[in-house]
């Protein structure tokens, strides 16, 4: 069944004069004069890549791994290529030239395996293991074929043709060419289908980026706003004094910098029974491990050793893990308990929860959290003394409350104009697939479109 998006793609153009079925499910009717043919017939060869030594400066050359495949340009991004050191005989037999097609054979858990890009750069390179070099027949435009090859992937993403596994996945390249696909004889049209799709395409990249920036933009104002009031209140008018530490500069006359101690104190019980087990996010601040796999549509590990060293958590504690390095101390949304490493803090009566969820948040109390360490260990997770080395902002509850509103309000009306503005990158993106999809199956004739 069409999707809105396909159909839009379909609408805005004019169809082929004359159809035939093509005998195969997903092709469905094609042009008269197109062919349905095996992906086969269009290779001249297809051959694993080599992966060769550790560069040694003697007989190093271009390595394109999977790394390398831009997914959306359908083309090989050699701006950073990884050398390695391959003998010029091997090199010389797996070398890639210009036209080439390049066949993802093993990939993670990420996507589906099976991605092809366009080899169209002049310098000396072969493939890593991972990919195979395919020589097309000299009847068909390599570009042409790389938004064919591209159609075909998207249509085994969305139908499951490949199944998502965990681990690394393989490709039979033997199966993949058994595909059936339909084309057009000529290469004329090929080159026109071509150029109407490097044009379309082009353009809705170009939205695409503008959209994109926008979202930028839109994050760079929202992160703004909540430094601004968390650090210097909403009222402009108000007299300010300077607060004697650099993360916070000048703060309001009646506002006061106190110890963090005097906000928090640490909270350091042990796991109850029937607790539950909670994540540390950054997106959605500390919440049950069930909840976060459902958001998320993806398994984390679980803990199933040493539960009762735990630590238990209560609704609107606070948790800093060793993320808190980047995105600040997380606000507790569930009743459970969290890892033993974690640091778990409780507000006293002078905290209004709220206007310091965004404060222990925010991008300056963040960079004043890293301040506190001149370098962090893999592995190493941030300590009391950390957060105590942070002197906090002091102000009226009263003052924190209409603050926490006021930012509820407008990050709200942020994420809605984010949310939007994303959904139309979607569809963007959803209209690019589509119509690469209907151009290269035949189900619009764009012939004229690039006279």
């Amino acid at each position: 069944m069409e999707t809105a998006i396909q159909e839009e793609a379909l609408q805005r153009y004019r169809p082929y004069p004359a159809y035939k079925d093509s005998g195969v499910e997903w092709l469905g009717e094609i042009p008269e004069h197109w062919e349905v043919k095996r992906l086969r017939s269009t290779v001249k060869s297809c051959q694993n890549g080599v992966w060769g030594d550790e560069a040694d400066g003697l007989q190093d050359i271009a390595c394109i791994r999977v790394a390398d495949f831009d997914r959306v340009s359908f083309r090989v991004n050699i701006d950073d290529p990884t050398l390695r050191s391959i003998e010029p005989r091997v090199a010389s037999a797996r070398g890639l030239k210009q036209g080439n097609l390049l066949l993802e054979k093993s990939g993670g858990e990420n996507q589906p395996v099976g991605a092809v890009v366009l080899y169209d750069h002049s310098i000396p390179a072969v493939c890593s293991n991972f990919v195979a070099r395919v020589v097309l027949a000299k009847s068909f435009n390599s570009r042409f074929m790389a938004y064919l090859h591209a159609a075909l992937y998207s249509l085994r993403v969305n139908t499951k043709h490949i199944k998502q596994s965990t681990g690394i996945q393989n490709l039979d390249s033997t199966s993949y060419l058994d595909e059936a696909v339909v084309l057009p004889s000529e290469t004329d049209e090929q080159r026109s289908i071509t150029s109407f799709l490097d044009r379309e395409t082009a353009q809705i990249d170009v939205l695409v980026a503008k959209k994109q920036r926008l979202i930028e933009l839109l994050l760079e104002q929202r992160t703004a706003l909540i430094t601004r009031a968390v650090t210097k209140g909403q009222d402009p008018s108000v007299p300010m004094k300077a607060s004697g530490v650099e993360w916070l500069g000048e703060i309001p006359e009646h506002w006061d910098l106190v110890p963090s101690t005097w906000l928090f104190t640490e909270c350091k019980k042990r796991a109850l029974d029937g607790d539950e087990q909670l994540s540390a996010t950054q997106k959605y601040g500390v919440i049950p491990q069930a909840e976060y796999e459902r958001l998320e549509g993806r398994q984390v590990v679980h803990a199933f050793m040493h539960l009762d060293k735990r630590k238990h958590v209560e609704v609107d504690d606070f948790v800093m893990s060793m993320r808190s390095f980047e995105g600040g101390l997380e606000r507790v949304r569930a009743r459970g308990c969290v890892r033993s490493s974690y640091i778990v803090l409780r507000g006293t009566a002078e905290v209004h929860i709220g206007f310091f969820s965004y404060l222990l948040k925010s991008s300056a109390y963040i960079q004043a959290l890293k301040a506190t360490s001149n370098f962090i260990r893999d592995g190493q997770d941030l300590n009391f003394e950390n957060f105590r080395l942070v002197r906090l902002p002091s102000l009226p509850i009263s003052e924190q409350e209409v603050t926490a509103n006021f930012l509820d309000r407008k990050t709200a009306e942020a994420d809605s104009l984010i949310a939007r503005v994303r959904d139309a990158i979607t569809r963007l993106k959803e209209l690019r697939t589509a119509l690469i999809s209907a151009a290269v199956t035949g189900k619009i004739d764009v012939r004229e479109e690039v006279l």
